[in-house]
């Protein structure tokens, strides 16, 4: 199979009512979107245009959609990519555990990101004029965020 899309299981153990209160610091996906199944118990929070926390609470069985960087780079910036976290939920909740199952989608490797010219305008210019690979730009974030 080619690409570097993944299915990912994550736990959040229960935690002690006095406990660290971020489980997932703020962050963005490189990906292109993030499909997020399983989003029902408490913690995800998104980061608003006025820099404040909004927290997701998701009816069930519905799947949450975050844009991801490479998103974000082929429309020149007019879908932002979506920054998020987990935190813990109300103390009466902390004995539980969290589970969600993130899809995280990417453009094959050798997809040449271009910007798309219906996202550029004279008032919105080309961010990002030179094109850039698919695999290159997920190792160049990779390295920027210390993970490889």
């Amino acid at each position: 199979m080619d690409g570097n899309s993944i299915l990912r299981l994550l736990h959040y153990p229960p935690v002690p009512q006095d406990g660290p209160n971020i489980r997932a610091g703020a962050h963005a996906d490189i990906n292109v979107i993030t499909l997020l199944l399983g989003a029902e118990e408490a913690g995800l929070e998104v980061l608003d245009r006025d820099g404040q926390w909004l927290a997701i609470s998701p009816p069930p069985g519905s799947v949450v959609c975050n844009i991801g960087d490479m998103l974000e780079r082929l429309t020149n910036k007019v879908l932002p990519s979506t920054i998020h976290r987990v935190v813990n939920p109300a103390p009466e909740r902390r004995g539980f555990p969290r589970y969600s199952t993130p899809f995280f989608l990417h453009f094959n490797p050798d997809f040449d990101i271009v910007t798309l010219p219906s996202c550029i305008s004279r008032d919105r210019p080309n961010l990002f004029p030179e094109p850039l690979n698919a695999q290159d730009f997920l190792e160049i974030r990779l390295k920027e965020i210390k993970l490889i």
